[in-house]
């Protein structure tokens, strides 16, 4: 077995694997590197060619890569849930998003409202808006970027809100979590972890994968704004 290894992840999963990390890298002796990139570009990597010994990505691209090969079928366990909220600068008003109709009034008052493009959260935007019949008001307050953490741009006073998976919101310092989007409108997100089957550290990926797995990690999922999912048995 090596001493190093590496999880090829993204911006989303990222905060409860640097809280989580440090105490495997402790127990184990093991360095591990992360490899990160948007969910979308994380899986056309893979695609290319590119591997690691662990991937913690959607489950969706988790099951297409363990279709074809690239990650071993056997290995997949649940990882993750998230959701979407929105963000403001910090000490900023928290408007109103507790009801559909509440948070279409507040995009709809929203000077700019933010989101990444290729990130899932970012990427379901513009249907919700079409969804809502406010696309033709509210498209040409967007801001967007390519990809991510987007509460970056509200720091930066270039956009008044941002809309992203919640633990990505909380990722960055000086930004303020409103609160998810209503229920009637909210999208899970839910990772897994899998390991590569070229990974010519088979070993050491399969104790990061149980240590991942400890009900005790709980409250650090919580803490970084997931909600640790409950592993196959």
């Amino acid at each position: 077995m090596q001493n190093e290894m590496s999880v090829r992840t993204s911006n989303s999963t990222r905060p409860v694997l640097d809280l989580l990390l440090p105490e495997f890298e402790r127990v184990s002796g093991l360095k591990v590197t992360l490899i990160l990139d948007t969910a979308k570009n994380s899986l056309a990597r893979i695609k290319a060619g590119e591997r690691a010994d662990v991937a913690v990505l959607l489950g969706t691209a988790v099951d297409e890569l363990a279709a074809t090969g690239i990650l071993a079928t056997d290995s997949k366990q649940p990882f993750a849930r998230s959701n979407i909220g929105i963000g403001v600068l910090q000490g900023a008003p928290k408007p109103d998003i507790s009801t559909v109709e509440a948070f279409k009034r507040t995009l709809l008052n929203a000077k700019s409202i933010a989101h990444t493009v290729h990130g899932p959260s970012g990427a379901s935007f513009p249907g919700l808006i079409e969804r809502l019949g406010i696309a033709e008001q509210v498209k040409p307050k967007t801001v967007t970027r390519p990809g991510g953490y987007i509460g970056v741009v509200v720091t930066a006073g270039e956009a008044e809100m941002a809309f992203q998976q919640i633990c990505e919101l909380l990722a960055v310092p000086g930004i303020e979590l409103v609160g998810p989007i209503p229920p009637e409108i909210q999208i899970n997100f839910d990772s897994k972890a899998a390991i590569f089957a070229e990974s010519v550290n088979q070993v050491a990926a399969r104790a990061l994968l149980k240590f991942l797995a400890r009900s005790e990690n709980a409250a650090k999922f919580t803490e970084a704004g997931l909600e640790q999912l409950e592993q196959l048995k």
